[in-house]
């Protein structure tokens, strides 16, 4: 499905997002295969529960069984028995700097993953199509970490104290400038987590009698920041207009429950790039409909930011806009910086406000110095004001990598979702077998690759994602890209089966191959 901007008017180029509906046939064999495995998962339950099979689980002891349980088995029943069989894609223990490419250290299990042993062997050159290194900030060489070891001379690692104690350096305030006229407002405010800057802040900015609108797939930093707030919250369909426009208006129309008083304030929470999607927001139309509304927007721009527009700031540069329009810009330096924490930027009122009132300004420590330098020097760079065409050229390669990645899958016959331009890039697996067999395929290939299913989206529609990186050359984009038509593996019920679900006008072939999948659930299970 390619989702074209329907008000083309707000838009100064040609906005387009591709989404490919699960087809049938697939989406009863994902449900068939997840059944397959709860049935085996309730089966090992019973053998654990009479001593046959060995129980790895924590649970109460039998003086505290009159106790309220600390450990509920069912809702844990996803992670003993569906996750736990392909934990070993995850939490992988690296040893290098996450650039293009990373050394793993080896890891093996005897027991089904519940435990890992390091066999002490590492695997190397590993290409890193799995961190946010957008713009390949995150090295341990070069002008950045130059400044950064500098920097850990002058002031040391840590800071021991809250900004507002003792804590508040000269070159957080030097940051703090640089970002506010990075943006183009008025001043910003970092912090030294990205997740707390919205968790926390969202709090601070809303409360009782507010109406926070989010979009459905937001993060889940701003789903924990609205409910921290106590504000009332709905939710609107992901990056759908009349979606949004429908609860404006009746938010307007009817305020606020049982009382019908208007509401305090009505505040969108919404994202630049959507990171398991892929996809941008249509930020113009969002603009719009605030204006008509009288609504306050949030913007959250943590992958959009150094990775988006031609200056690099973000969603609100690619689309050619005012960045005064948005009412609170937040992001993160953890992706494109190479470095750690968030920012907010906005009217000076807004981040007096905040210094005083936002729970992560008063009681957290402050930014250690050398990631506060990082920050400098990247964002510097990014500029061009450390007198270099680096910052360009990185932005540059970025764009064409993506362009030439997502490409090279599309003709490749595999389904991708999300925007043209996004350096995000998820490709649609399905099958719950097929998370754990295409993520150790691809590191038998010497390629690390983020594999994501249930919980984390749609029961049928899990993924693998690759974040685009401006260190990658184009030939470890062929390595990644071509991989899936190579099949060296030893396993006959994996050989083959890595690559991502592709278009085929053989339904033959395809029902062939997706029973296959539903067979390797089996496999999976014993």
């Amino acid at each position: 499905i390619q989702n074209a901007a329907p008000n083309s008017s707000l838009y100064k180029k040609p906005f387009s997002e591709s989404f490919e509906e699960t087809p049938l046939l697939v989406a009863v064999l994902t449900y068939m295969g997840y059944g397959i495995l709860t049935i085996f998962g309730y089966f090992r339950d019973f053998l654990r529960h009479w001593n046959i099979e060995k129980c790895h689980i924590a649970h109460e002891r039998e003086q505290q069984k009159d106790f309220v349980p600390l450990y509920q088995d069912f809702e844990n029943f996803y992670t003993r028995n569906l996750y736990m069989r392909i934990r070993d894609n995850w939490n992988r223990p690296i040893c290098s700097v996450p650039g293009a490419k990373v050394d793993l250290v080896e890891r093996v299990t005897h027991n089904y993953n519940w435990t890992f042993e390091h066999t002490g062997k590492v695997v190397k050159d590993v290409i890193n199509m799995g961190s946010y290194n957008y713009l390949g900030f995150a090295e341990n060489a070069g002008a950045c970490a130059s400044a950064a070891i500098e920097t850990t001379h002058a002031y040391g690692v840590g800071v021991a104290s809250t900004r507002c104690e003792i804590g508040n350096l000269d070159i957080h305030e030097e940051l703090e400038q640089l970002v506010a006229r990075f943006l183009g407002v008025e001043s910003s405010m970092a912090f030294g987590m990205g997740f707390a800057t919205n968790s926390m802040n969202i709090p601070a900015l809303t409360g009782k009698g507010c109406l926070i609108l989010s979009d459905e797939l937001n993060h889940a930093s701003l789903v924990l920041g609205a409910r921290l707030s106590g504000s009332t919250i709905r939710v609107f369909k992901h990056n759908n207009m009349q979606s949004l426009e429908k609860l404006l208006r009746d938010a307007i129309a009817h305020g606020q429950p049982r009382t019908h008083r208007p509401w305090k304030k009505i505040l969108i929470v919404v994202e630049g790039i959507y990171s398991m999607e892929g996809s941008i927001v249509r930020l113009p139309e969002v603009i719009a409909l605030k204006k008509r509304y009288k609504a306050y927007l949030y913007l959250d721009e943590a992958h959009s930011i150094g990775a988006l527009g031609p200056n690099g700031r973000g969603v609100v540069d690619y689309f050619g806009l005012d960045p005064k329009d948005v009412d609170i810009m937040m992001g993160t330096f953890t992706k494109s910086f190479g470095a750690a924490g968030g920012y907010i930027g906005g009217r000076k009122e807004l981040i007096d406000y905040l210094r005083c009132h936002s729970h992560s300004a008063l009681y957290a420590t402050s930014m250690s110095p050398p990631v506060a330098q990082q920050i400098i020097s990247s964002m510097k760079i990014i500029m061009g004001e450390d007198g270099s065409t680096l910052g360009m050229r990185q932005k540059q390669q970025l764009s064409e990598n993506t362009t030439y990645f997502r490409r090279k899958l599309r003709e490749m016959g595999f389904i991708i979702y999300g925007n043209d331009d996004s350096p995000v890039v998820p490709l649609m697996l399905y099958m719950p077998a097929k998370i754990g067999a295409f993520g150790r395929e691809m590191l038998k290939r010497n390629i690390g690759t983020v594999v994501v299913g249930f919980p984390a989206t749609p029961i049928i529609e899990s993924r693998a994602r690759f974040c685009v990186s401006a260190a990658h050359t184009r030939e470890m984009l062929d390595t990644v890209s071509l991989v899936n038509l190579q099949t060296p593996s030893s396993d006959p019920l994996h050989d083959g089966r890595v690559m991502g679900v592709r278009r085929s006008r053989r339904s033959v072939s395809q029902l062939i191959f997706y029973l296959t999948d539903s067979f390797m659930c089996l496999h999976l299970c014993v």
